[in-house]
């Protein structure tokens, strides 16, 4: 395996900038402040997922009146539209988005899964077939920092594969070795100390390819880490498996980013673990689609039961479409085809996420976190059951349970 650079002043420099300070704990949860140059955040957080530069139908100013604090940009779409040197040419994202808290760029390693049918991986990168025009787009280590570097993100991320599954185990151990080496090379090509880079753990749901994983990329020592590799088809007991193992070994210190996971239950699940920071398109997604997140579970706005309700979506939530339309005017707007229900509900389905983690660190700020997420559960699961065995089979859960079996091994993993 490869042997890990010495950062030496450097790496101190970009650690001062980065400071990670735990403020409470509750069992494995915790509250933390996570400094980057463009603002210090709270955790455990969500982060949207602007993949253009934009989280779909929503302003900046609407983002922070919401309480976003990171957005997430794709590296791979940005290289291919508009170009990096374009967002270079603005002062990066912060400038050519109008955004002006911190973004976080992933490196294109999930687009070498996603893509898996436009692309081939060598030892040197990977070629794509650019999903556009068609033209050849060769992306290694070197290249997804260049690119990272130059749209100016707080926090980038290290290149690697994404394996799909299910995947042979062997794939998997040479994917992770492969993406342990690249590592190496991204770091030995970063050159900004105002950037901090986040190094992945792969290793799928196998524990011992998780532990080879880790021992080999702990000692790069990056400013944070990532639990990659996960939410790609997997079972929620087997992702929770994986993440529980993987969260309990990484260092105290850092922060630790659980990747393209954002479904309410596993926000909960995962902070449980000590998980730090999310991201998902989960919530914009949902609302294109017409459904709502609640306590009560995902709500369908498309129903004539909701064109009828004059209620809010949610009476809790303070996000402006609550504050301003029943469900009835919403559901109007879904059945006519008008953008602004799509706005709105991804709006809401937004701010419920940030409200949801911002409820977590109070928990967890009080000392009991376990019995305020299993409360939580309980309502949402039993709230979300609306065909029993559609919801046992995907959630491990007999009609008597309060919450599945995994929610619950990881809340009280915690205590």
């Amino acid at each position: 395996m490869t042997e890990p650079i010495l950062m030496g002043m450097r790496h101190e420099t970009i650690e001062l900038m980065f400071d990670f300070e735990i403020a409470s704990q509750s069992g494995r949860a915790r509250t933390a402040t996570f400094k980057t140059p463009h603002g210090t955040v709270q955790t455990p957080m969500f982060m949207p997922v602007g993949t253009q530069g934009s989280v779909k139908g929503i302003s900046p100013q609407e983002l922070l009146e919401i309480g976003s604090q990171i957005i997430l940009a794709n590296t791979y779409h940005l290289l291919l539209r508009p170009g990096p040197e374009l967002v270079a040419a603005h002062g990066g994202l912060p400038g050519f988005t109008a955004y002006p808290g911190p973004f976080l760029t992933d490196s294109g390693g999930f687009q070498v899964m996603s893509l898996g049918h436009m692309r081939r991986i060598t030892e040197e990168g990977v070629a794509f077939k650019s999903h556009l025009d068609g033209s050849n787009v060769f992306l290694t280590p070197e290249r997804s920092i260049e690119v990272q570097q130059a749209l100016g993100g707080d926090v980038i991320m290290a290149f690697d594969e994404c394996p799909p599954f299910p995947a042979e185990r062997t794939y998997i151990q040479a994917s992770l070795e492969r993406t342990v080496r690249w590592l190496d090379r991204c770091l030995r090509a970063q050159t900004r100390d105002d950037q901090a880079l986040f190094a992945i753990v792969q290793g799928g749901i196998h524990a011992d390819l998780r532990q080879q994983s880790l021992d080999a990329t702990l000692p790069f020592a990056t400013p944070g880490f990532a639990i990659g590799g996960l939410a790609v088809g997997e079972g929620k007991a087997e992702m929770f498996g994986a993440v529980d193992y993987t969260a309990a070994r990484l260092p105290k210190n850092k922060p630790r980013y659980l990747m393209g996971v954002g479904h309410p239950e596993d926000l909960v699940a995962g902070i449980a673990l000590g998980v730090d920071m999310f991201d998902c398109v989960y919530p914009t997604r949902t609302g294109r689609f017409g459904y709502a997140l609640t306590d009560d579970g995902r709500l369908n706005m498309n129903s004539s039961a909701q064109r009828r309700s004059m209620e809010p979506i949610d009476p809790d939530c303070d996000c402006y479409a609550c504050r301003h339309y029943t469900r009835a005017y919403l559901g109007h707007l879904l059945k006519a085809g008008e953008m602004l229900a799509p706005r709105m509900l991804s709006l809401h389905n937004l701010r419920y996420l940030h409200r949801l983690v911002e409820r977590a660190r109070v928990a967890i700020a009080s000392g009991d976190y376990a019995a305020w997420a299993l409360a939580w559960g309980e309502r949402y699961f039993q709230s979300s059951r609306t065909t029993v065995s559609e919801f046992k089979e995907t959630h491990n859960l007999d009609e008597k349970a309060a919450v599945p079996l995994w929610f619950a091994q990881s809340i009280t993993a915690q205590m």
